[in-house]
């Protein structure tokens, strides 16, 4: 789905990143890569679809897009190092045209040099880019001239349909100030949001991404 925001056309793709058009920039956030590995090693028996699933769709998604830029918004790896950080590398080796960008967040805890051998590179805390400010936590007090991108959040909404039936989906969330884009990693859960008047929300329900009034 392709919306006007802020003077700037955003495309929210079914994936659950956005792609902006006019600076041909990929976001998108809580990718936490490398959990369902390391919950198999736990001892959970984790699909092998669930491993592998999140690594396939970026590497579609970058091919399909080709973006100048890639933001990661934080919540790149889930926690310690496992074999699915050498898979992502591989991946991003792929691309050698691609900017690829963390914004750091709280699960973000390998060592530095990690991101960097791996050509990432990293924003402590915010990223500025025209009247777009990217983070992983929500921006408390902006600018007046920005809006906020962030994740961390994993928003998601409860529709109810015909016979008291429920169904609990990842969306966007864009406010006034702030958009939450969804997490992206197919083993994180969601958190179900109360939107104001006048947010929009936009579902991801398989291959489409609705406008949806709540």
């Amino acid at each position: 789905m392709r919306i006007d925001w802020k003077g700037q056309f955003l495309h929210l793709l079914s994936s659950k990143a956005i792609y902006w058009e006019e600076e041909e920039i990929l976001f998108l956030a809580d990718l936490h890569l490398g959990k369902a590995a390391h919950f198999r090693k736990e001892g959970l028996a984790v699909p092998v679809q669930v491993l592998n699933g999140n690594m396939t769709k970026l590497e579609v998604l970058f091919t399909a897009l080709k973006p100048k830029r890639v933001l990661f918004l934080g919540d790149l790896f889930h926690s310690e190092l496992n074999y699915a950080w050498e898979h992502f590398v591989r991946i991003l080796s792929i691309f050698p045209d691609i900017s690829f960008e963390l914004v750091m967040g709280n699960h973000d805890i390998l060592g530095k040099d990690y991101y960097l051998n791996a050509g990432l590179i990293l924003h402590e805390t915010i990223l500025e880019i025209g009247p777009f400010l990217f983070s992983h936590f929500p921006i408390a007090e902006l600018p007046e001239h920005l809006y906020n991108f962030h994740g961390h959040i994993h928003p998601g909404v409860q529709l109810k349909g015909l016979g008291k039936q429920y169904m609990k989906l990842p969306c966007f969330h864009f406010g006034a100030e702030h958009c939450v884009v969804p997490a992206y990693g197919g083993f994180t859960g969601l958190a179900i949001i109360v939107p104001k008047k006048g947010d929009r929300v936009f579902v991801v329900a398989g291959d489409l991404v609705s406008e949806v009034a709540l």
